[in-house]
């Protein structure tokens, strides 16, 4: 893999250092931005589709934007929490492209890491610990925005700590490319790449040497979903992020995306995020 395929720049959306009792229950979580927990005392439960994991002292939980999940808390839980959006233009997301660990345990540094990362960061702190209250478009704009503002030298230790804590993770994760069929993952760069236009499926084919019915199986069993609903899923997340960062009308968006039916564009998102443009983009405020 080469290294500057996975170079990425983050933008630190939350952190805090928090005391739960018994109120850490909530369900159904989907976020365009990835979570970090570190456990300080007690215990939770991080629910998922693929796996229950209980939440055990000094260790790091990571879990990949737009992964549904639930949170479970019957006691006394002292945690640490990164709320972290991944620009990453027209490339792969990093979960695309490698299979993260979801527990590590801590290491001596990544509590004063964590300490620094909100001593340098003291207005990111959650007012609520809702995600119906800080998961909002209003509020990641806000959050976006913020982080852009701040001082370069400020930014520059900010991304410094937060590179050093997802490198813990990376150092016990694998290259999802390993394990992908070569051709696959030729056709997942083209598609990230060219988001801006409409992708057929006959030549995502043709650029893999392929039929169109032996790719679509293919490209089925090594990602578990077709390529045409994979290609529609990132068009309308790119749609989300354009939302969160650009005041651009919907139309302008859905052609941006290829999308020539502004009334498909429409169909399509409310489809994916079971809100409409306009409803997701009145958010904004």
């Amino acid at each position: 893999m080469n290294k500057e395929e996975l170079n990425r720049d983050f933008i630190l959306l939350n952190v805090g250092h928090a005391y739960h009792d018994a109120d850490w229950n909530w369900k159904n979580v989907y976020s365009p931005f990835a979570r970090i927990h570190f456990v300080v005392n007690g215990t939770a439960k991080i629910i998922r589709d693929d796996k229950e994991y209980t939440l055990k002292k000094n260790h790091l939980y990571l879990t990949p934007s737009y992964m549904k999940h639930s949170y479970q808390c019957d006691d006394v839980l002292e945690l640490y929490y990164i709320h972290i959006y991944e620009d990453i233009g027209r490339k792969l997301s990093l979960f695309d492209l490698i299979d993260f660990p979801v527990e590590i345990e801590a290491n001596s540094l990544d509590i004063h890491l964590l300490e620094r990362l909100v001593e340098i960061n003291p207005e990111r702190g959650l007012r609520y610990y809702d995600p119906r209250a800080y998961d909002t478009s209003s509020n990641l704009a806000r959050n976006i925005v913020q982080q852009k503002n701040v001082s370069f030298a400020s930014e520059l230790e900010t991304q410094g700590i937060l590179k050093q804590l997802i490198s813990h993770f990376v150092a016990h994760a694998s290259y999802k490319n390993e394990h992908i069929e070569k051709r696959i993952l030729k056709s997942l760069h083209y598609i990230h790449k060219n988001l801006d236009k409409s992708i057929q499926i006959e030549h995502l084919a043709q650029l893999c040497f392929m039929t169109k019915d032996h790719f679509i199986r293919l490209f089925k069993k090594e990602m578990n979903i077709t390529p045409c609903k994979y290609i529609n899923q990132k068009k309308i997340e790119q749609a989300q992020l354009t939302m969160l960062i650009d005041d651009k009308p919907i139309k302008e968006i859905a052609y941006n995306l290829g999308f020539n039916n502004t009334f498909y564009f429409n169909r399509l998102f409310k489809k994916i995020t079971n809100k409409s443009p306009g409803e997701y983009k009145k958010e904004l405020g």
